[in-house]
């Protein structure tokens, strides 16, 4: 069994069962399946995101192999990749409890709590408009070079995110956003990967996603290329050269991604 707790649930739960605590928490549940179960709740006046693994059983554990998709097994994905990305300077979740219990990985009990990040817009609600009303080309080069950094960093530290997309990058607004002076956090690492190494397929993956999920809002060819400057932090003729294999492939992956999401929310198009 593994129990870390920060304050205030160290004082709250002190002599109690804390995986029995968690499951008492109440507020706004934002995803509820059978083996987990995300909600907010709020502990002496501030907000917490809560994300309970019940174990999801070993028929969905094969069903997820056969299908070469790798199992979310439990909390302990995400506090790991919290705890790299915080080693290496990429912003993201704070943890403040983490328990895991049972050894059997298809019936195993975990939690972690972070602390909400308030107030925040996402960076694809933030960028919305930028087709109609561009922002200044300023704040938008700092937005990008960022990302690029924490991305690149991420993947360096060894984490895969799989799910890379600009709706998990948030802005910070508890002051005005300007070019020199913003936040962005990292968030939804539940399906992160924690290696000493990214392996390219992962990595590459993630860069599709986040590639696919920014087609919508105006990046030019050069917003695209200063990404990839940022990103792999070489010089761009060597990266257009040694990466022309991914760029291409990027581009086709995006593209099916594009068909596959139009097809999927079309009118008349079945859930």
């Amino acid at each position: 069994m593994q129990l870390i707790l920060a304050e205030p649930f160290k004082s709250l739960w002190r002599g109690k069962d804390a995986f029995a605590e968690v499951e008492r928490l109440e507020g706004q549940v934002y995803r509820e399946l059978e083996g987990r179960r995300t909600l907010r709740t709020e502990v002496e006046g501030r907000g917490y995101f809560v994300k309970i693994h019940r174990g999801i059983g070993w028929g969905e554990i094969v069903k997820n192999l056969l299908t070469a998709k790798a199992p979310v097994l439990g909390a302990g994905q995400e506090w790991r990749a919290i705890q790299r990305l915080h080693e290496v300077g990429v912003p993201t979740m704070t943890a403040v409890a983490y328990g895991e219990r049972g050894a059997n990985p298809a019936s195993q009990h975990s939690f972690i709590v972070t602390e909400e990040l308030a107030p925040t817009v996402s960076l694809e609600d933030f960028s919305v408009n930028w087709r109609e009303q561009p922002p200044l080309p300023a704040l938008k080069r700092a937005l990008i070079a960022e990302v690029a950094r924490m991305a690149g960093t991420m993947h360096r530290a060894g984490v895969n995110h799989r799910d890379f997309y600009i709706c998990h990058f948030l802005l910070h607004t508890d002051k005005p956003v300007t070019a020199s002076n913003f936040r962005l956090s990292l968030i939804d690492l539940h399906r992160a990967q924690t290696r000493a190494q990214t392996p390219r397929r992962w990595r590459d993956k993630d860069l599709a996603g986040l590639y696919f999920s920014a087609l919508g809002i105006g990046l030019t060819r050069r917003d695209k290329l200063r990404f990839l400057r940022g990103y792999f932090q070489r010089p761009l003729r060597d990266i257009l050269h040694d990466e022309a294999h991914l760029l291409a492939w990027l581009q086709r992956k995006a593209e099916r991604l594009s068909s596959r999401y139009a097809r999927k929310y079309a009118p008349g198009a079945q859930a």
